[in-house]
């Protein structure tokens, strides 16, 4: 309605609140399962998941304009997240290298073959154990993938990389998984 009421909602301020409002119901849980996957800690990732929505919502009121509300959100939420990490563990700059990846095969990231993984009874627990054992850049990267269900484009856009080096450390996340899962049965068969 021209007057912004909605059934349901009441008089809202204006047109972003209401868009603000919907991407809140839309992906709180997911934002939500985005950090406690990346962290492992459900209190800081609901306040991880509250601060991000509160710096949208400045934001939108300092007058940003946002095209795509999810990438912004995922990103607001990374940075978050980084802060969190380097809080905890301060890293020197010298110690952080970026892996170039140009001219690296890369394979198909619509393809599904690779969620078997995540089929089991303990697929959580699973999961989690194998998120601890991953670095930080192939944990992400498998969490915005598979817990938040974010294409390679999506989450190129949310990280600011090409679509081919996600897709490209995407796959070698799958690898250093699957290392993992295999050498985890290979120890139970010696026991």
């Amino acid at each position: 309605t021209p007057w912004g009421y909605t059934q349901g909602m009441g008089l809202f301020r204006s047109h972003k609140e209401a868009n603000f409002l919907k991407a809140y119901e839309e992906l709180s849980d997911a934002i939500f399962r985005h950090v406690y996957y990346r962290l492992l800690d459900r209190h800081k990732a609901r306040d991880l998941m509250q601060e991000a929505f509160t710096r949208v919502w400045h934001a939108l009121e300092g007058g940003k304009r946002i095209e795509n509300m999810k990438a912004f959100l995922y990103t607001v939420t990374n940075l978050l997240i980084i802060d969190d990490v380097r809080k905890k563990h301060p890293t020197p700059f010298t110690d952080i290298q970026r892996e170039d990846e140009e001219g690296e095969q890369s394979f198909d990231p619509a393809s599904t073959a690779h969620i078997d993984i995540f089929m089991n009874a303990e697929a959580k627990h699973a999961l989690e154990k194998s998120l601890e054992l991953l670095d930080g850049p192939y944990r992400d990267i498998i969490v915005m993938r598979f817990v938040d269900d974010m294409t390679p484009k999506e989450i190129a856009q949310a990280t600011g990389e090409r679509e081919n080096t996600v897709s490209v450390r995407l796959h070698r996340a799958i690898q250093k998984m699957r290392a993992v899962e295999e050498g985890e049965k290979s120890n139970n068969n010696l026991i």
